[in-house]
C-alpha cells in the first residue's frame, strides 16, 4: 500500500511546525513536568489497555509456542532476582523463564511493589508454560505473560499490583481472578519492529577513508559505503539513529555466507537485499526481512576494487547482543560486516520507507535537524516513533512485519 500524498505532505508539515520536539522515545516530550497523577487500581475484570490482548495496540499476536528443543528456546532467560518469589510448583524453574522484555518489566514491577509495600515483595505463580496448561495460544507458551500476586496474598492489594504493573511497563494487565493479575509483553521482534531495525554496537562500518568504524561511533556528517537506487556502491552521509541504546540486550539474526565469507548480526525484522541466483543484476536484488532469508539465496556485499558481488548465504542463526543501533543514510542503505542492507525495518518496500523518511533527511540537509545531538540521545528517535504511529492509522496491520514467519525458525 502506498502512502497517499496528502499524508506525506502532513508529514512534512508536522515536522516543520514541530521544531520543539527532541524527544527520542515514547514519553519523551520537552516541556513542563506534569504533576505526579494519583494511582487509580483496576476494577476487578478491568484490563489495560482496554483493547483485546493479542491486538497490535497491547501484545501483539501469538507467534507459537516454544519448546527447549527449539530454536526460539534462546528467546527465554532466567529471572533470579531476589526481591521476587516465584512459586515454581512444577519444579523445574519454568516460572523463572521469560522473554527479556517481560524480565525487564517484572523487575520494574518488584522495586514498585516494594515502595508501596514495605516488607511486601511480588510474587510470581505462572510464568513460561511447557506443559499445555493454559488455552490455545496463550502467550505463557512464549515466556511473554506472569501471573502475578503478592507475597502476603492479600487480595485487596491486586487492584494496586495490577496498576503498579501497567505503570511498569507491561503491554497488557488484565484484573482476571481474584486470586491472581495476568501480564503480558510484546514480542522481542514486534519491539524491534518499531525501530528502522538493529545491529548491535560491534557491527562495523567502512568510512569513505577506507577505515573501518563500529556502528556505536558513528556521527553525523561521517560517509560511508552504502548502495545507490541502480544497485553501485557509494558513499553516503550519516544522518542519525533511529534507535540507539548502548545497555539493551536484544536477540539478534546471524547470517554467513562464503565465496567470499561474510557474518552479518542484524535484528529479524531488518530489511535485507537477497537474490536466487548468482547471476542476477545486482539492481535487480529484492528487499525482504532477515528472517525471510534462506540457506542457497545470496546477498550483496563488498568485493574486490569497490565492487559489489554476490555471495551465497550458508548458514543462519540466532544469538543474543549487547548494544542496539539503527543507523540511517542519506540513501537508506548501508554496508555493514561488509553486507549492504537497507536502513529500515517493519514493511518490506524500500522505496517506500525512504520516501516516508525524506522530510528528515531534508532536515538534516538543512542544518535543522538535531546533528550531533540526536546522535547521542538514548532511544528511539521522535521521527521513527511518528513514522510508527501514523503507520498504524493507515497500513493494515498485515503489512507490518510478520510476525508469523517466526514460527518457522523453531
Amino acid at each position: 500500500m502506498q502512502l497517499p500524498p496528502i499524508v506525506l505532505l502532513l508529514c512534512g508539515a508536522l515536522l516543520l511546525l514541530s521544531p520543539a520536539v527532541r524527544g527520542c522515545g515514547p514519553g519523551r516530550v520537552v516541556g513542563r513536568r506534569r504533576r505526579p497523577t494519583k494511582l487509580t487500581p483496576l476494577s476487578y475484570k478491568q484490563f489495560s489497555p482496554n483493547v483485546p490482548e493479542k491486538t497490535l495496540g497491547a501484545s501483539g499476536r501469538y507467534e507459537g509456542k516454544i519448546a527447549r528443543n527449539c530454536e526460539r528456546f534462546k528467546e527465554l532467560t532466567p529471572n533470579y532476582n531476589s526481591d521476587i518469589i516465584f512459586k515454581d510448583e512444577e519444579n523445574t524453574g519454568a516460572d523463572r523463564l521469560m522473554t527479556q522484555r517481560c524480565k525487564d518489566r517484572l523487575n520494574s514491577l518488584a522495586i514498585s511493589v516494594m515502595n508501596q509495600w514495605p516488607g511486601v515483595k511480588l510474587r510470581v505463580t505462572e510464568g513460561w508454560d511447557e506443559d499445555g496448561h493454559h488455552s490455545d495460544e496463550s502467550l505463557h507458551y512464549e515466556g511473554r505473560a506472569v501471573d502475578i500476586t503478592t507475597s502476603d496474598r492479600d487480595r485487596n492489594k491486586y487492584g494496586m499490583l495490577a496498576r503498579l504493573a501497567v505503570e511498569a511497563g507491561f503491554d497488557w494487565v488484565y484484573y482476571e481472578s481474584k486470586a491472581h493479575i495476568h501480564c503480558s509483553v510484546k514480542s522481542e521482534h514486534s519491539v524491534a519492529a518499531k525501530t528502522g531495525g538493529c545491529f548491535p554496537g560491534t557491527a562495523m562500518v567502512t568510512l569513505e577513508s577506507g577505515e573501518k568504524l563500529q556502528v556505536s561511533a558513528l556521527r553525523p556528517g561521517m560517509r560511508v559505503l552504502a548502495m545507490d537506487g541502480y544497485g553501485r556502491p557509494t558513499y553516503s552521509d550519516f544522518v542519525t539513529f533511529l534507535d540507539r541504546d548502548p545497555r539493551a540486550e536484544n536477540l539478534f539474526r546471524v547470517i554467513e555466507t562464503t565465496d567470499p565469507p561474510r557474518t552479518l548480526t542484524l535484528t529479524s525484522t531488518h530489511l535485507i537485499f537477497v537474490a536466487d541466483n548468482y547471476s542476477m543484476p545486482t539492481a535487480d536484488y529484492k528487499v525482504v526481512f532477515a528472517s525471510h532469508i534462506r540457506p542457497g539465496q545470496y546477498v550483496l556485499v563488498s568485493g574486490t576494487a569497490g565492487r559489489l558481488v554476490p555471495a551465497k548465504v550458508t548458514s543462519l542463526s540466532m544469538r543474543r547482543e549487547n548494544g542496539i543501533y539503527a543507523p540511517l543514510t542519506q540513501h537508506g542503505t548501508i554496508l555493514v560486516d561488509d553486507v549492504i542492507v537497507s536502513c529500515f525495518a517493519l514493511v518490506q518496500k524500500q522505496k517506500l520507507a525512504q520516501l516516508a523518511f525524506w522530510p528528515l533527511r531534508v532536515l538534516y540537509s538543512l542544518g535543522m535537524a538535531l546533528g550531533q545531538e540526536s546522535s547521542e540521545l538514548v532511544g528511539i528517535h521522535w521521527y521513527s516513533q511518528f513514522l510508527y504511529q501514523l503507520g498504524q492509522m493507515v497500513l493494515n496491520e498485515n503489512e507490518f512485519y510478520p510476525m508469523n514467519l517466526l514460527q518457522l525458525e523453531s
